[in-house]
């Protein structure tokens, strides 16, 4: 219920501020990303009185349509799969896409946002559990990806994404968090242009306080702060 949002919000800045100091971190360094998909529009509003800024989004019409519906100047991003057709429908209304896992798309997107001469923030996903319901590109061809994207002249690469299996022991995925990182700090000693590795967006409802330690810069909370979402999902 939108009444519960507020205080949802505070009880995830406090634990992301513990698992900071935790890490010796600076909770400045880490964003919170509310996943609102599934959720109704007075939900995202509601979240934006409380002062939570930045929405994730998984369906591009969906975001399209919300983003149309709420004047609240919000930031929008995209975090789900990502197919070229709809790519059309986030031009103009997404500050970063967290989802990009292949050239082709990479290349609609790069169409899509020179239409109007702009820029698009881009993420590579990374699937490193090799799992076949997921999308996201290998560790052993990221190298070759980003330099892929690298040439793009409306693309800008923002860092790495990943969503590593689910365990209900937080600390089980702990190892893919750290890979993510250690992959990311590889890519950037490439020194590769127009490439920045300063975004890694891991961690979820669940598990985001172990992906805050192994440095995530992007956490992805949903249920924590809307509840479950109608179609079961916990994330």
């Amino acid at each position: 219920m939108p009444e519960n949002i507020a205080a949802n919000l505070a009880a995830i800045h406090t634990r992301i501020a513990a698992a900071c100091a935790r890490s010796g971190r600076n909770p400045s360094a880490v964003r919170l990303v509310a996943v609102s998909k599934i959720k109704p529009a007075a939900d995202v509003s509601a979240a934006f009185a409380a002062g939570q800024t930045v929405f994730g989004e998984s369906y591009a019409q969906e975001l399209r349509d919300k983003a149309e519906q709420i004047s609240a100047p919000v930031v929008w991003h995209f975090i789900g799969g990502l197919q070229s057709n709809k790519v059309k429908y986030l031009r103009g209304h997404v500050a970063l896409i967290h989802s990009v896992d292949r050239l082709s798309l990479a290349e609609e997107i790069d169409k899509q946002w020179g239409k109007d001469g702009a820029i698009a923030d881009i993420l590579l996903q990374l699937n490193l559990g090799a799992e076949q319901t997921k999308s996201g590109t290998t560790a052993a061809a990221l190298e070759k990806l980003v330099r892929q994207v690298a040439m793009l002249p409306n693309l800008r690469i923002r860092g790495l994404m990943a969503l590593p299996p689910w365990e209900d022991d937080p600390e089980a995925v702990r190892r893919y968090f750290r890979e993510l990182r250690e992959l990311a700090a590889g890519i950037d000693a490439l020194h590769i242009p127009q490439v920045e590795m300063n975004e890694l967006s891991m961690g979820m409802s669940h598990d985001f306080e172990v992906a805050i330690e192994e440095g995530a810069t992007l956490v992805r909370v949903g249920s924590a702060i809307f509840g479950e979402r109608c179609d079961g999902g916990k994330r």
